[in-house]
């Protein structure tokens, strides 16, 4: 059987977890999943701002924060803002967990507005047409204090979501769509 270059990467990736006590009857273990109160923060590369926030409280959503996430995550070069997905921030939290990480990540693109997404298509083929940073549902990132392979491996080890790896550019592609993974 011949395997291609994403299978070899996820096949390795998960035995890799597996090994390490990571998985659990198939499924990752990032405790906690969903804790009460839920913080993270957020620095954008382009804006240069800082947003350290409490997000969900109660294991309610604060409407007021997901405001200011909106904000903070909008399109850099139109102005263009859009609802960002709660549970987009929920996986990134989970990430951190699984690498042992405080939530803090320098943020490289959050909401890209149709207009953004499709000069960009053009200029790359690496940026899909329907790319769910239009719907507020990805966000290209670095861990503080994590190598962006490991911040991959580890969001691999969730088994949730999208997890795109850009070695050249040195970021990770987190996504709240179906699971798959490559390499960009």
């Amino acid at each position: 059987m011949i395997f291609n270059r994403r299978q070899v990467l996820v096949g390795g990736m998960l035995a890799g977890a597996s090994a390490g006590g990571l998985l659990r009857a198939g499924r990752a273990v990032a405790e906690p999943r969903h804790p009460e109160s839920r913080h993270i923060e957020l620095y954008n590369l382009h804006t240069d701002e800082r947003l350290q926030i409490e997000y969900a409280r109660a294991g309610v959503y604060d409407p007021a924060a997901l405001d200011k996430l909106e904000t903070l995550l909008r399109d850099f070069r139109t102005g263009a803002r859009h609802p960002i997905d709660p549970k987009l921030m929920d996986y990134l939290v989970e990430v951190a967990a699984a690498a042992g990480r405080h939530p803090k990540f320098s943020v490289i693109s959050g909401y890209r507005s149709p207009e953004t997404n499709a000069v960009l298509h053009e200029r790359s083929p690496g940026v899909a047409s329907r790319s769910l940073h239009m719907q507020g549902r990805a966000i290209d990132v670095r861990l503080a204090g994590i190598d962006c392979a490991d911040l991959a491996a580890k969001a691999l080890g969730l088994l949730q979501g999208g997890v795109g790896y850009y070695h050249a550019s040195d970021f990770v592609h987190l996504d709240t769509g179906a699971f798959r993974t490559w390499r960009g």
